[in-house]
C-alpha cells in the first residue's frame, strides 16, 4: 500500500525576501525562527557566511538579521538562511544610484524576459540560449489584472525556437490558477501540444509566482499571427494578447508543411499524437491530413500523455468522421463542440472534401480502422475484408514490406478476411501500416503505450549515526525508469554540495547521502508514475554503551590472562594500553574483535606482564582500565607429617562465591600444603548438604570418603569432561570450560593425608545476559502513535535488568529499526513518527550488565489509524409527533481506518444518560428516529465509527421538542410546467410536482373540472411531491389538470395545461387552377386534421409521370396556392402537398388526380383578354396578438401574422408610445409574420401593447397586455 508523503513544516515564521538598493548603501535581512535556540547559517551563492566588517549576524532569541555594509554589485546573487532541514532562498538586487532622468510610468509595458526577446536567426537544430534566471533583472509588477509579467511580442527565423513567458501573482490565490493559450480568437493550443509546441508551468515558493510558458519549437510561416493567454481563478479573469512574427530562413529550400501534422512524441511518456497546433486554413492541396486517427484516438491519448494516470479506460472507439457524414449541416457545430473540435474551418473543408471524393472501395470490403491503440508486450491484430477471396495482400509498416520472421509477425487467410497479428508489440511497433490490394491500399495507425512505472520493491525505513553513510534502495518495474525523490515534500535536486546523489542500477534506484547530519532526519519519498513509497530516516548523535566492562586479574606464571570487554556498537574498533603505552601484538600477546566483544589475551604471563591494562574506543571518550597482579608461588619448608592445609584468601567469609560470566572459562588455583602430599576431593553439592557429584584424584574406595558421602557419586578425572580438576604438587585447579547456568552452585574441596583433613566451602555463580522478554502487547493505538507494553524476562541472567530496548518494522520489510538508545527504565513506551496506514511490528531487548538477551517474539501487527473527525453539518430535518428525521454530512477527515458507519444517540433534557436511537451502526448520512414520546425534548448526537474507535460527537445545541409543527400547503411549480406542457402521441409523460406542508396534505388532481380515470392516467404521492404518469400519450389527454392541496381548511390549488400533438392530415381539395408556358399553378385548402398543433407549412413535390421520382418544390411554405415553374416542355408532371406542424410532415400528401401537361413551342396560343385585376389591399391582421404574462429577466416575444398589399408599414407602441427608438426592442418581419421581442423585461415593461400596420389603401390595429411578474 503506497504511504503518504508528509507535508513539509517550515521552521521559519518570517521569511527574508528579495530586495533592492542602491549600491554603496547597507542591505538588511530578517528572519524569525518558530523556536529559540535553533542554530541558523546563512549562505552567499551555496558559501556559509561568517561574520566580518562585509557581513554581519545577528540573533536574538528567535530574531535573526543579516547585514550587508558598502553593497556592490558583486553582491547581487542569490542567498539562503538555513534552520534545520528548513532553506529559504532571495536575492539582492543592486540599483545604479538615480539620474536626473525621467521616471517610466507604471502602466508602461514591463520588459519582455530574455526567453521572448525575438530569436536571432539560428539553424533549425539550434536553441537560443537563455540566460540563467539568477542574473535577469527583477520583472516589475503589472499594477492591474492577475499578472505579475505579460507576455511580450516575439519574433522567429523559420526553424528557430522561441519561448512565451507569463508570470501570476499566487500569494492571495488558495490554489492554483487555470491558465490557457489560444492562437487568433478560437484556437485552444492545449490540444495541439507535440513537436513543435510545449507548454511548461512551475511555482517559485520564496516569492510566490506562478511561472508558465508556452515554447514554440521549430517554427515556420504559418505559426505566424496574433495569440492570447487567458488566466482565471475562482473569483478572477485576466487576459493578454501577443503577436508572434516570422521571418523566412536565409536558406533557400521548401518546407513541408505536411510535417507539422505528422506523428509526434510527447515529452517523457512515449505516447504519440498525429496533431499539430497550427489551423488547417489553406492546406486543400498539402496533401492528405489524418484528421480521423486523429480524432478517433483523442480522448485516449489525452488521457495516457498525462503521466500520473496509471491506467486507461477501455471505452469504445466512435469514428466522428462517420457521425458527420451522416449527420445534417445543422447539427455539424453541435457534433464539434461534443468531440472537442475547435479547428472548425478546417473541419467544414475536410467534410467538404470527404464527400467529394468519397467512392466505393472495388478491393476492399471492410478497411482498415484509422488507428489501433495497444499495451506494450500485448499483440494485435488488423483486419481487411477483400471482394476477392482469391486475392493477394501485402502489408506494409511505415512504407517497406512486412517480412515473415519468426513469430512476430502472423499472417493469416480466412475466407475474405486478411489477418496480420504482431506479437509483443514494442515502441519500435508503433508505426503506420497499410494492407495493399492490387492498387488500392487502406491506412492505419498503431499506437503503443506504454504501462505506467510501478515500485515492486518499496523503500525501508533507516537508523544511522550522524557521519554514517544513508542509501535508500527501492526497485520499479522498467530499467532506467525516471523517479522523483522527495524530502518531507521537497524535491531533491543536485546542490551546489552534492549532497545528494542519485543512481540507477537496471530496476533498482538509489538515494545516497554520503555524510548525515541531524538534519537529515525526515521523510524520504520515491514517486513514479505508477506509485509512491515513503520511509523514515533518523540520524542520531554517536553514543556508546558499555555492555560488559574488563575485570582485575590474578594470575600465575605460566598462565593465561585475558582481558575482556562488550560495546553497543559491533562497528568500533578500540586500541589497548599497558601502563599508557599502545599493547603491541605478538606470537605470545593476541587481540581480536569479534562482533561487540574486544579481547586481549597474554600466554604464559611473566613477572613484567604485571601492569594496568586499559581499552579506548575509537572516537569516544571513554577508558576501560583493569589491573592484572602475577602471583608468587613461594613454597616454604614444610616439616614432615604436616596436616593438610588449603590456602585460599575468601576462606572465612560469607559467602564465599565466585562470579563467573556464562561462557566464560572458569580456572580456580587451591594452593594446599601438608606431608605427605595430600589426597585432593571436589564435590557439589546441593543446598541440603546431599553431594551431587565428587571428584578424586586417586581412585579411592568407598570406605576411604567421608561418612556424608554419596555412595553412587560421579567421579570426575584430572583431564575428562568440561568441569575438570587439575593436581599439581602444591595445589590443584578447578576448571569449568564454558560456564553455564547448570554449574552454578556449591563445590567442597577436601585434602586428606594421614595427619589430618582439611575442607573448604566454594560457592560458584553463573551470570548470564536475561531471558528474551514475552512479545509486547500494543495498546491506544492513534494517527501515528501507539503504547507498547511489557512484561520483565523470566529470568534475569543473576544479574539486575538494566533497561530494555525497543525495536520496530514495518509488516512486509526485514529491517527492525531500533526505537531508542538510552535505556528504558519503565515497562511501558510510547512509540510515534509512525506512518498512519501502514502495518507495524514491534520487538524488545532486555539489558543487564553482561549484555543484551535475544528479541522477543514480534507483537502482533498493528496498523497506526486514528478515529474520525466528528460528523458535520448535523441538522434536525423533519419532526413529527412520534419521530424525528435528522441529517448530517461526512466528517471532513476519515483517515486510513475508513469509516464503518455511525451511531445515533439521544438524551432526555435534563437527564444524562444517552439512548441508542438505532439499533446497531447506520453507514447512511440521515436517521428516522421512530416511536418517540410525544412532547418530549430530545438532545441528539451522531458519532462516526471505524477501527480506532468513535469520533467525537455532534450534538444539536438546543433541544428538539417532539411535535407536529403545522405548516402552511404550498405547491412548488417547476418552470417548464408554468407554461403549456407539448408532447407527442405515444410519448411518456411524468410530471413531478414537489410541494410543502405539514402534517401530510390531501391530495387530488382533476381535468377540466372531472375526476380523474385511475385506469388510465396514474398518480403517485408521496409526503414531498405527487407525479402524474401517462405511459402513451393520446390526444384526449390534453387539457388543463388541476391539482390541490389540503390541510385541514387551507388549500392550495395549480393549473397544469397539457397540449398532445400528432402528425397533420393531408390538405384537402388539391387542383390544378392553370397551367401556362412552362408554369403550373396550384390551390388547396387546408387539412381537416391539424394534429391539435398549428400549421406550420407546406412541402409541395413534382414526379415526372415517367419516372415518378419526386422532388421538393417549396419546403415551409405558408399559403395555400403556389406556381410552380421551371417545367420541362414536353413533359407531364404529377403534384402532391403535405401539411407541416410542430409533430412534422404528415403521413400522407394531396395529390393531383390529373397531370399536367407542358405544351411544346410552336403551337400558338391566344392568351384570352383579361381585365386586369387589382390585387391591392388594405393591411388586414391574419393572426391576433394574445394577451401574455412572463417572468421578468427573461427575454419575451410578441407575435402576429399581417397581409396586405402592397407590403404594409410596420409601427410598434407600448402605451401609445412609438418604441422605434428604443434599443431595448427589436422588431422581426418575416413573410407576413410580425415579431417584437423585448429584451430582459421587468415590472415596468408590463402594459397595452399596439402593432400598426399603414399601406396606401389603408392602415389596421391590433393591440395585446403583457404583465411582467417577478419571480417567486
Amino acid at each position: 500500500m503506497p504511504e503518504p508523503a508528509k507535508k513539509a513544516v517550515s521552521a521559519f515564521t518570517k521569511k527574508p525576501k528579495t530586495t533592492e538598493v542602491a549600491a554603496g548603501s547597507t542591505a538588511v535581512f530578517e528572519a524569525e525562527t518558530e523556536k529559540t535556540g535553533i542554530k541558523v547559517k546563512w549562505q552567499r551563492a551555496g558559501t556559509e557566511i561568517t561574520d566580518s566588517e562585509k557581513y554581519a549576524i545577528k540573533a536574538e532569541g528567535n530574531k535573526h538579521s543579516l547585514t550587508i555594509s558598502n553593497v556592490g554589485k558583486d553582491d547581487e546573487v542569490t542567498y539562503a538562511v538555513i534552520a534545520g532541514t528548513s532553506k529559504v532562498k532571495f536575492e539582492l538586487k543592486v540599483k545604479e544610484p538615480e539620474k536626473s532622468e525621467p521616471v517610466a510610468p507604471a502602466e508602461a509595458s514591463p520588459a519582455p524576459a530574455a526567453s521572448e526577446l525575438p530569436a536571432p536567426p539560428v539553424e533549425s537544430n539550434q536553441n537560443p540560449e537563455v540566460p540563467p534566471a539568477e542574473t535577469q533583472p527583477e520583472e516589475p509588477v503589472d499594477p492591474i489584472g492577475l499578472f505579475v509579467t505579460r507576455p511580450q511580442d516575439g519574433e522567429v527565423t523559420v526553424g528557430g525556437n522561441i519561448t512565451f513567458t507569463a508570470k501570476v501573482a499566487g500569494e492571495s490565490l488558495l490554489k492554483k490558477p487555470s491558465v490557457k493559450w489560444f492562437k487568433g480568437k478560437w484556437m485552444d493550443l492545449a490540444s495541439k501540444v507535440g513537436k513543435h509546441l510545449q507548454l511548461h508551468d512551475n511555482y517559485d515558493r520564496n516569492n510566490k509566482v506562478y511561472t508558465f510558458e508556452m515554447e514554440i519549437i521549430e517554427a515556420n510561416m504559418t505559426f505566424a499571427g496574433g495569440y492570447r493567454c487567458e488566466v482565471s481563478t475562482k473569483d478572477k479573469f485576466d487576459s493578454s494578447n501577443f503577436n508572434l512574427i516570422v521571418n523566412e530562413a536565409p536558406v533557400s529550400g521548401e518546407m513541408d508543411i505536411r510535417a507539422a501534422f505528422r506523428r509526434t512524441s510527447l515529452a517523457g511518456g512515449g505516447r504519440r499524437m498525429t496533431s499539430a497546433f497550427l489551423s488547417t486554413e489553406g492546406l486543400e492541396e498539402s496533401g492528405e491530413l489524418n484528421f480521423s486517427a486523429l480524432l478517433k484516438k483523442r480522448d485516449s491519448f489525452l488521457r495516457t500523455a498525462n503521466r500520473g494516470d496509471g491506467k486507461s479506460d477501455s471505452q469504445p472507439d466512435v469514428d466522428v468522421w462517420e457521425i458527420l457524414r451522416k449527420a445534417p449541416p445543422s447539427e455539424y457545430e453541435k457534433i464539434a463542440f461534443q468531440y472537442g473540435i475547435t479547428d472548425l474551418r478546417g473541419m467544414l473543408k475536410r467534410l467538404k472534401r470527404i464527400k467529394k471524393e468519397e467512392k466505393k472501395s472495388t478491393a476492399f470490403l471492410k478497411k482498415l480502422d484509422p488507428a489501433y491503440q495497444v499495451d506494450k508486450g500485448q499483440k494485435i491484430k488488423l483486419m481487411v475484408e477483400v471482394a476477392n477471396p482469391d486475392a493477394d495482400v501485402k502489408w506494409l509498416k511505415n512504407g517497406q514490406e512486412i517480412q515473415v520472421s519468426g513469430s512476430k509477425y502472423i499472417f493469416e487467410a480466412i475466407g475474405n478476411k486478411r489477418i496480420l497479428t504482431i506479437n509483443h508489440c514494442s515502441l519500435a511497433d508503433d508505426a503506420a501500416y497499410e494492407c495493399v490490394v492490387a492498387e488500392e491500399k487502406s491506412f492505419t495507425e498503431l499506437f503503443v503505450k506504454e504501462p505506467p512505472i510501478l515500485i515492486t520493491h518499496p523503500l525501508e525505513d533507516q537508523m544511522v549515526m550522524v557521519g554514517e553513510r544513508v542509501e535508500f534502495e527501492c526497485e520499479v518495474s522498467e530499467e532506467g525508469a525516471t523517479v522523483k525523490w522527495e524530502k518531507d515534500g521537497v524535491e531533491l535536486t543536485r546542490e551546489e554540495t552534492f549532497k545528494y546523489r542519485f543512481k540507477k542500477d537496471g530496476k533498482k534506484q538509489y538515494l545516497i547521502i554520503n555524510e548525515s547530519t541531524k538534519e537529515d532526519s525526515g521523510h524520504y519519498t520515491v514517486k513514479t508514475n505508477g506509485g509512491v513509497s515513503v520511509a523514515e530516516l533518523i540520524v542520531q548523535e554517536k553514543k556508546l554503551e558499555v555492555y560488559q566492562s574488563i575485570a582485575d586479574l590474578t594470575v600465575k606464571a605460566r598462565d593465561q590472562a585475558v582481558f575482556k570487554c562488550e560495546v553497543s556498537d559491533e562497528n568500533v574498533k578500540g586500541i589497548w594500553l599497558k601502563n599508557g603505552k599502545e599493547v603491541v601484538p605478538d606470537e605470545r600477546i593476541k587481540i581480536s574483535h569479534i562482533g561487540r566483544i574486544h579481547k586481549l589475551t597474554i600466554e604464559d604471563v611473566t613477572p613484567g606482564d604485571e601492569a594496568d591494562y586499559s581499552f579506548i574506543p575509537q572516537g569516544f571518550a571513554y577508558n576501560l582500565s583493569a589491573k592484572l597482579q602475577f602471583l608468587e608461588v613461594k613454597i616454604d619448608f614444610v616439616p614432615r607429617e604436616e596436616p593438610p592445609k588449603i590456602h585460599l584468601d575468601c576462606l572465612g567469609q560469607s559467602p564465599d562465591t565466585i562470579v563467573v560470566v556464562a561462557g566464560n572459562k572458569l580456572r580456580l588455583d587451591v594452593p594446599i600444603s601438608g606431608d605427605p602430599t595430600p589426597t585432593v576431593i571436589w564435590q557439589k553439592v546441593n543446598k541440603k548438604g546431599e553431594l551431587v557429584h565428587q571428584s578424586n584424584e586417586d581412585s579411592l574406595t568407598p570406605s576411604e570418603n567421608s561418612s556424608d558421602l554419596s555412595t553412587d557419586s560421579k567421579l570426575l578425572f584430572e583431564s575428562e569432561g568440561r568441569v575438570r580438576v587439575e593436581k599439581h604438587e602444591d595445589h590443584c585447579v578447578f576448571i569449568i570450560e564454558g560456564a553455564e547456568k547448570e554449574d552454578e552452585g556449591v563445590y567442597r574441596v577436601i585434602v586428606k593425608n594421614p595427619v589430618g583433613e582439611d575442607k573448604a566451602d566454594i560457592t560458584v555463580k553463573v551470570i548470564d545476559v536475561p531471558d528474551p522478554p514475552e512479545a509486547p502487547k500494543i495498546s491506544n493505538i492513534g494517527e501515528d502513535y501507539c503504547t507498547v507494553q511489557w512484561q520483565p524476562p523470566t529470568y534475569d541472567g543473576g544479574q539486575p535488568v538494566l533497561g530494555y530496548i525497543l525495536e520496530r518494522k514495518k509488516k512486509k520489510s526485514y529491517r527492525w529499526m531500533r526505537l531508542n538508545f538510552d535505556l528504558l527504565k519503565e515497562l511501558t513506551y510510547e512509540a510515534k513518527r509512525m506512518i498512519e496506514g501502514v502495518v507495524y511490528e514491534m520487538r524488545i531487548y532486555a539489558v543487564n550488565s553482561i549484555g543484551m538477551s535475544r528479541p522477543s517474539p514480534a507483537s502482533q501487527p498493528f496498523m497506526p489509524i486514528a478515529p474520525p473527525s466528528e460528523p458535520t453539518h448535523f441538522t434536525v430535518e423533519d419532526v413529527s409527533d412520534t419521530t424525528v428525521a435528522l441529517k448530517w454530512r461526512p466528517p471532513e477527515r476519515i483517515g486510513a481506518g475508513g469509516l464503518d458507519g455511525y451511531i445515533v444517540e439521544y438524551c432526555k433534557d435534563g437527564s444524562a444518560e444517552w439512548t441508542p436511537a438505532l439499533p446497531g451502526l447506520t453507514e447512511r448520512t440521515s436517521a428516522l428516529i421512530k416511536d418517540l414520546v410525544t412532547g418530549d425534548k430530545l438532545y441528539f448526537r451522531v458519532k462516526a465509527i471505524n477501527l480506532a474507535g468513535e469520533s467525537g460527537a455532534a450534538i444539536i445545541k438546543e433541544p428538539v421538542t417532539v411535535q407536529e409543527i403545522m405548516q402552511r400547503p404550498k405547491i412548488c411549480v417547476p418552470r417548464h410546467l408554468r407554461q403549456t406542457l407539448v408532447k407527442k402521441v405515444g410519448e411518456t409523460i411524468n410530471i413531478m410536482i414537489p410541494f410543502q406542508g405539514k402534517p401530510r396534505p390531501k391530495i387530488s388532481w382533476m381535468k377540466d373540472g372531472q375526476t380523474l380515470d385511475s385506469k388510465d392516467v396514474g398518480i403517485r404521492n408521496s409526503s414531498t411531491d405527487t407525479i402524474l404518469f401517462i405511459r402513451k400519450a393520446e390526444l384526449h389527454h390534453s387539457g388543463a389538470y388541476e391539482v390541490t392541496l389540503q390541510i385541514e381548511n387551507m388549500t392550495d390549488t395549480v393549473a397544469i395545461t397539457i397540449q398532445i400533438i400528432d402528425k397533420p392530415g393531408p390538405p384537402q381539395n388539391i387542383k390544378l387552377a392553370d397551367v401556362w408556358g412552362f408554369n403550373v399553378a396550384l390551390e388547396w385548402t387546408p387539412p381537416q386534421d391539424d394534429g391539435n398543433a398549428q400549421i406550420l407549412g407546406y412541402t409541395v413535390q413534382k414526379a415526372d409521370k415517367k419516372t415518378m421520382e419526386w422532388y421538393t418544390v417549396y419546403d415551409h411554405y405558408r399559403r395555400t396556392n403556389c406556381v410552380v415553374s421551371d417545367l420541362i416542355m414536353g413533359n407531364e408532371y404529377f403534384f402532391r402537398v403535405f401539411s407541416e406542424n410542430l409533430c412534422g410532415l404528415s403521413e400522407t400528401a394531396a395529390t393531383t388526380k390529373n397531370p399536367a401537361y407542358i405544351q411544346k413551342t410552336g403551337t400558338t396560343y391566344k392568351p384570352p383578354s383579361y381585365k386586369e385585376h387589382d390585387f391591392s389591399e388594405p393591411p388586414k391582421f391574419t393572426h391576433p396578438l394574445v394577451n401574455r404574462s412572463v417572468i421578468a429577466g427573461y427575454n419575451t416575444t410578441l407575435s402576429c401574422a399581417v397581409r396586405g398589399i402592397p407590403k404594409p408599414k410596420i409601427f410598434w407602441y407600448k402605451n401609445k408610445v412609438d418604441l422605434s427608438g428604443d434599443a431595448k426592442y427589436r422588431m422581426f418581419s418575416k413573410q407576413g409574420v410580425l415579431t417584437l421581442e423585448i429584451r430582459k423585461p421587468t415590472p415596468l415593461d408590463g402594459g397595452f401593447y399596439t402593432c400598426k400596420a399603414v399601406n396606401e389603401r389603408g392602415e389596421a390595429e391590433i393591440e395585446c397586455r403583457l404583465d411582467v411578474r417577478v419571480p417567486q
